[in-house]
Formats: C-alpha cells, structure tokens, sequence
C-alpha cells in the first residue's frame, strides 16, 4: 500500500491537479508492483493513499511538484527502483503535461495493517 504526498506550487492549476489526482492511484500501483504485492487493476479503500499540500511560506523548492511514494520494501521492488521511478515520471507526464516535477521513491521496512 503506497503512501503518496504530492506538494505543488500555487502556480500549479488546479484542474492539473485534479488531473494527477486521478491517475496517479493506478499508475504508482503499477510502478510497484511486484510478486509479493501483485497490482490486479481493482483498487480498493486503502490500496494507495494520497495526500496533497500546496507549498509553505518557508518551504524551498525548485519544482512545480514534487511527488514522495513510500511502498513497503520487497527486493523485487529495490531491485529496480530506478528504473520503475523512470518509468513512472515518463507515465505521469505523458498524463498530465506536467513538466517541471519530480518523483521521490523510498522503500522502507515497513509493516501495515487497515481494519475491515
């Protein structure tokens, strides 16, 4: 289950976020997935948790968006996370038309449980 905080520019138009907002929960699934968690195209509450803040008087950053995944790690998943936070700007620009973002992917030793 990704966690996703998405901080933005005021800049940044609404209706791209809403944008975003809408594709990132399968394309995240899809640049996690792994044989441990498999990604079965059926999202469910809980599966991927995204958060949105715009940026602070005191915050400091040189994109437009800056998009922080946390997935519990699995070594399939560490063995190429390069290549799948590569794969996943191309995907989310290509959706999107954001240009000036950047994508933060962390693979903690995590643990995570949901009531029913």
């Amino acid at each position: 289950m990704p966690l996703v905080d998405v901080t933005h520019a005021p800049a940044v138009p609404e209706s791209q976020l809403r944008e975003l907002a809408e594709v990132l929960p399968h394309l995240v699934s899809l640049a996690v997935e792994c044989p441990e968690e498999p990604y079965d195209g059926d999202l469910q509450p809980g599966d991927v948790e995204i958060r949105f803040r715009p940026l602070g008087p005191l915050d400091r950053s040189g994109l437009d968006v800056v998009i922080e995944i946390r997935s519990k790690w699995f070594p399939s998943r560490a063995a190429n996370r390069q290549e799948r936070v590569d794969a996943l700007h191309e995907a989310i620009g290509e959706a999107t038309g954001l240009e000036d973002f950047g994508i933060y992917l962390s693979l903690p030793v995590a643990a995570w449980s949901q009531g029913d």
